[in-house]
């Protein structure tokens, strides 16, 4: 069974500003379903296209199966059957053997910056950065799939 082991963090905007950042990469994503025991989403990045099926998470893990498909198939499937969308600008940032994926989103979703790390074990021990603020790992409305449905821009 494909395993996501993941901690989220919001991240700090004024120390997010002052950091150096490797060129960030735009991606398109939507959902097929979402639902609170799975989601469907195809994603586009810039070359490539990806289809991901994700069970419920249980504290920070939870099950993904992630295939790589055809860029213009993505498209498809987006414009076609997607029933929720958003996109962002994702940074990947190595710390200490990690990679923290950083996603500055835009549209409805815009002025949210959210960090994630993908771990071996919900145990497993890492550096956090000072750009780093709450984890919300677990909270539902940070979900992607959520912020299709409830957009950062309609919070409160």
């Amino acid at each position: 069974m494909g395993v996501e082991i993941e901690r989220k963090f919001v991240v700090d905007h004024a120390q997010w500003q002052q950091l150096e950042k490797p060129v960030g990469e735009f991606y398109r994503q939507g959902y097929l379903l979402t639902d609170p025991h799975k989601t469907i989403r195809v994603r586009q990045t810039s070359d490539k296209g990806f289809l991901t099926i994700k069970g419920i998470s249980v504290g920070a893990t939870r099950a993904e199966y992630e295939y790589e498909i055809p860029f213009e198939e993505a498209k498809e499937l987006l414009d076609q059957f997607a029933i929720s969308e958003l996109s962002k600008i994702r940074y990947k940032i190595s710390i200490d053997n990690h990679i923290w994926e950083v996603d500055v989103f835009s549209g409805k979703n815009e002025g949210l910056i959210v960090a994630e790390i993908e771990l071996k074990s919900e145990d497993e021990k890492f550096s956090i950065p000072n750009w780093i603020g709450e984890d919300v790992t677990g909270d539902e409305k940070y979900y992607n799939s959520n912020l299709t449905l409830s957009p950062f821009k309609n919070w409160k």
